[in-house]
């Protein structure tokens, strides 16, 4: 290769090199620059319709749209996996150089005259051998970005959690909606009859005054209802990552109506224990995992630190040009510090202290899991018996309601029998919406909490 080929060579290396991870850093600071200086994007956001969505179709949605399953992703790519192996010499380090100098200088008739020349160059380092301490750093790396892709995971789950909860607060505040909307016409009627009755002489005025105030003790409890709609539909448009500009509760996931008759079943019913539930959680919990992979990434740590303390043997080979001449070398060297006023060997004793202190969070997260299986458990198993109770107590206040409605219009039961069983109707109606949805949202939790695979039984369910 003739002196000047080189010398474009090498100027052409230097020129291309990270050429494009700059276009790409440059390309992401212009897709980021209006949300940093808060200017809105001219662009309107197209408008939702997920009114036929089941909850697995919007746990995806959510998935997907959420920033913080994307900043969950990126920490994957800022944990930066190693690109080659653990042995040193698959990771070969290359430099290229060039160089013009140029000097004046003044003869002995005092004229000055400028002389210069260039010179380039091509290194190539390759460690041959480091006593594992790059296989110990990349190990740890791996685990670090294992440590991120379970943090992922876990991300994951909690926007899943957090869509079947905001999903079934959303249906329980329909139905109680429904509720007191049935209620209200329930004592509208009364209060009809009521005047009807007092029109024709059957009934004194004091039974048309308290069916006004029972109507509009009904109407408050339907206005608290429908505040509560809002606020649960509001909190279900911030799960799935939605915000305003893409539509409203009612514009992007509209009640169904028949929220009494129709209730949608989320997940099927569990029934197994703290203890064998624990075992599976121990294993396959997110939060388990992400504290045994920081673990062993404060023990690959130690094996690094260590390393660190042994020498590192490297073989070089150059080729070097300065006009207007080229020659090329090569060598081995051996590399040991002899004394770096005790930094490496307090840097292995404080990645020991590391890795007990990692050791460490692996059982506060255990005792925390532990905590968190016990106490989900013990909301199912309440919920289940609340939501057996219930159906019992409805089932009875419906009887009796029947009963006294049909002796209230044959006089043989008075206005506050009416109102006490209408009263107990209601509330027993509302208390089996609130535990079968309860019930719901305990078992939606339990996955999350166990790191198991959400199982959807999603089906019409008649709850009379």
């Amino acid at each position: 290769m003739s002196s000047g080929k080189f010398l474009v060579v090498v100027s052409s290396l230097l020129a291309v090199a990270g050429c494009g991870t700059i276009f790409n850093a440059r390309e992401a600071q212009l897709a980021v620059k209006d949300k940093g200086e808060g200017v809105c994007s001219d662009a309107s956001s197209p408008k939702l319709d997920l009114a036929d969505y089941s909850l697995r179709e919007l746990v995806d949605f959510a998935m997907t749209n959420r920033p913080s399953m994307t900043a969950a992703a990126l920490a994957v790519v800022e944990a930066d996996a190693p690109l080659v192996s653990g042995t040193p010499w698959n990771a070969p380090h290359l430099e290229a150089s060039a160089k013009y100098s140029a000097a004046s200088m003044a003869d002995h008739r005092l004229r000055s005259r400028t002389t210069g020349n260039a010179s380039a160059g091509l290194s190539l380092d390759i460690l041959v051998y480091d006593f594992g301490r790059n296989r110990a750093r990349a190990n740890a790396q791996v685990e670090r970005v294992l440590s991120a892709e379970y943090a992922l995971v876990s991300e994951g789950y909690a926007v899943f959690e957090e869509v079947s909860e905001a999903y079934f607060t959303l249906m329980a505040r329909d139905a109680l909606l429904e509720v007191a909307q049935t209620n209200a016409a329930e004592c509208a009627l009364r209060l009809k009859q009521a005047q009807d009755r007092f029109d024709a002489g059957e009934a004194k005025r004091l039974d048309v005054t308290s069916a006004k105030l029972d109507l509009s003790q009904a109407i408050e409890a339907t206005i608290v209802a429908s505040n509560d709609v809002v606020t649960a539909g509001a909190a279900m448009m911030k799960a799935l990552g939605i915000d305003v500009t893409r539509g409203t509760r009612d514009e992007v996931f509209p009640a169904t109506g028949n929220a009494l008759g129709r209730v949608m079943r989320g997940f099927a019913r569990t029934d197994y224990g703290v203890e064998p539930a624990f075992d599976f959680a121990r294993t396959n919990a997110p939060a388990m995992a992400i504290a045994r992979a920081r673990l062993r990434a404060a023990s690959h740590e130690v094996d690094c630190a260590v390393a660190d303390l042994m020498p590192s043997v490297s073989a070089q080979v150059g080729l070097s040009w300065t006009d207007p001449l080229w020659a090329w070398h090569w060598g081995v060297s051996a590399v040991q510090s002899v004394f770096e006023g005790f930094r490496k060997t307090t840097a292995v004793d404080r990645a020991v202290v590391q890795m007990e202190s990692a050791a460490t969070e692996v059982d506060e997260a255990e005792q925390q899991l532990s905590l968190q299986v016990e106490t989900a458990i013990a909301v199912r198993d309440n919920a289940q018996k609340a939501l057996e109770t219930a159906r019992i107590s409805l089932a009875n206040a419906q009887e009796n309601l029947d009963t006294v409605k049909t002796q209230y219009h044959e006089g043989d039961a008075s206005r506050v029998d009416f109102t006490m069983a209408l009263t107990k109707y209601a509330d027993a109606l509302g208390k089996r919406v609130s535990a079968f949805y309860t019930g719901q949202i305990a078992e939606s939790k339990l996955f999350s909490i166990l790191g198991r695979v959400p199982e959807y039984d999603e089906k019409e369910l008649k709850e009379n």
